[in-house]
């Protein structure tokens, strides 16, 4: 009878780890607990006898829905943001500050910044009516004359201006982009001009 405690420990484990999928708010940590819900599983339809269940429950149920979740998560949890390719070129100081802010403000979110590159004006504008990408960063002269930012000591005389049509990163990167460099405003696309 003392031998068989190491099949309650195992079961035990499932709710367990289950209870630990539910309340994990990263979708990467998510799908290592997934993975090892789905080993538990196989664990005790094997400990159980059921070796066809553990086989199926191995290779189904937790390699290919891995898989399918990890791919996915990979290609939704990304923001594609639209820049001039002079712009991207340039990397002025702080064109490169302003990438690294949406960077760090994004990952607290588990998101990632995809920067994608357009020849014009406008097929940047082309592409955000059409929704090929999620927001656009262009840049508006501000001044002819040299303009320092008093705490950084940049030359300001262009404005950033950064348009984003999905409400939800609007309201992300509202809060994080709060500099009188960088302009930040929500575009509504008419759902007619969709592509797909």
């Amino acid at each position: 009878m003392i031998d068989k405690y190491y099949i309650y420990i195992i079961v035990a484990l499932l709710p367990l780890s289950a209870l630990m999928l539910v309340f994990q708010a990263n979708p990467y940590h998510a799908l290592v607990i997934r993975a090892i819900l789905g080993a538990v599983a196989v664990l005790i339809y094997a400990v159980l006898g059921a070796a066809d269940v553990a086989l199926t429950e191995a290779l189904v149920g937790t390699m290919l829905a891995i898989t399918l979740y990890v791919v996915a998560v990979r290609s939704s949890l990304v923001m594609r943001l639209g820049v001039l390719q002079e712009l991207a070129i340039e990397r002025e100081s702080y064109f490169v500050e302003l990438i690294a802010n949406l960077k760090k403000a994004i990952n607290r979110h588990h998101l990632r910044l995809e920067l994608v590159e357009y020849p014009d004006l406008q097929a940047l504008e082309r592409a955000l009516m059409t929704k090929e990408i999620h927001g656009i960063c262009t840049t508006k002269p501000k001044s002819l004359e040299p303009q320092l930012n008093k705490t950084t000591g940049i030359d300001v005389r262009q404005i950033y201006h950064t348009a984003i049509r999905v409400r939800r990163l609007y309201e992300i990167l509202q809060s994080e982009l709060a500099s009188p460099e960088t302009q930040l405003t929500l575009v509504t696309v008419p759902d007619g001009e969709d592509k797909h």
